[in-house]
């Protein structure tokens, strides 16, 4: 079985520097006063549709602050001006957003228009965890109006220190909602120490009770944390970059300035920051590949990796950040743990090359990693 990965054109608009919040994690300086203007808006979208790359099938053009919602007038003109285009390219439009602003009539428009815009929803999961990290703003939000628009879009979740101590609670909670898909679970960048040994018994705990909850209902999609295609780890690994940065994500500031991804912006580093790292040869995926990961590391064709995120640590795309590599092989013993579990309970699922790869992994990822965690009392079968 070959695994094909087609590149994705995603190019990024930075419509304003503001944000309506101040959540724990984030890392972003915010300026009030920093929005794009339409004219600026408008060359950007001209860029990118002559622009677009012979090898993919379609444009997702996203907004980002900031909080975009906080430029709605914008979004609406930005779009009738690409309709007003008639180009003959598939093109859709994104934004994720904190959902606090949405008045009736940005709903009534979201509706009328949800078949090429959509809205993805940052939620982190209980009222009390979500207010913790995103600015008691729980409240203000209409899940509903979420999930009735897009229903096959997930949400997004970032876990602070905080909500890792309620991890299993947060995501079954969001189910209950009658969500189905989480999109993204991410250890939040920053300042945060993810490699101090406190976290461990912590995620082991919380990690036991999705595997058990998952198990029990394994008909719901996994959250990004979990749906870990392990079976690569048994393939051939390939030399690439872990994303498309500088290439397929290319990002406009709001004076239209273009940088390598939505990371790398000027409210994440200086000008100084941003001009090394605008030297960098992005067509060299060299550059990305730590090799001292890629030739010891089981797990590295599904260690998640975002380059941006590694520069603001690292000073590096190469050099990978290893803080969270302790975590990222205890979740996947988790992972593995869970593929067994539902592999026995509906063998008729998985297809024999998928099966034969995923016990090997299952039982290589035991091998490599338990006797690490043993000393943590560690509950996998």
């Amino acid at each position: 079985m070959e695994y094909n990965y087609k590149p994705r054109f995603s190019p990024t608009i930075c419509l304003t520097h503001n944000c309506n919040l101040d959540c724990v994690y984030c890392y972003q300086k915010h300026d009030n006063n920093c929005s794009m203007s339409l004219k600026t808006a408008c060359k950007c979208i001209d860029w990118i549709f002559e622009n677009v790359p012979d090898d993919t099938d379609g444009i997702e053009i996203g907004f980002i602050g900031g909080e975009p919602l906080l430029e709605f007038e914008l979004i609406k003109k930005i779009i009738n001006y690409t309709i007003s285009k008639k180009t003959n390219k598939n093109f859709i439009f994104f934004a994720s957003t904190n959902g606090t602003i949405l008045t009736d009539e940005m709903k009534t428009w979201l509706i009328n228009h949800k078949d090429i815009f959509v809205l993805g929803l940052s939620l982190d999961g209980t009222p009390d965890t979500h207010n913790h990290n995103r600015s008691n703003s729980y409240d203000k939000i209409d899940v509903s109006f979420f999930k009735e628009t897009w229903p096959m879009q997930g949400i997004k979740m970032t876990l602070s220190d905080y909500s890792l101590f309620h991890l299993a609670d947060n995501i079954k909670y969001i189910h209950s909602l009658g969500i189905n898909s989480i999109d993204g679970v991410n250890l939040c960048e920053g300042t945060f120490d993810w490699d101090d040994e406190k976290y461990i018994p912590i995620l082991i705990s919380q990690l036991g009770k999705l595997v058990k909850y998952y198990e029990e209902n394994d008909m719901i999609q996994l959250d990004q944390m979990f749906d870990r295609k392990i079976e690569l780890c048994e393939t051939e690994k390939l030399r690439r970059k872990w994303c498309g940065i500088g290439s397929g994500t290319v990002f406009f500031d709001t004076d239209g300035t273009k940088f390598p991804c939505s990371f790398i912006t000027p409210m994440t580093f200086s000008k100084s920051e941003l001009d090394e790292i605008c030297s960098c040869d992005f067509c060299n995926d060299t550059n990305f590949i730590d090799d001292d990961c890629f030739n010891n590391c089981y797990i590295y064709p599904i260690c998640p990796n975002c380059a941006g995120a590694n520069y603001l640590s690292q000073k590096s795309f190469k050099e990978r950040d290893k803080s969270k590599c302790k975590l990222q092989k205890l979740i996947t013993l988790y992972v593995a743990d869970l593929l067994a579990k539902r592999m026995i309970k509906n063998p008729d699922r998985y297809d024999d090359f998928t099966k034969r790869q995923t016990i090997n992994a299952i039982l290589k990822i035991k091998e490599l990693y338990l006797q690490e965690f043993e000393n943590y009392l560690i509950n996998i079968e």
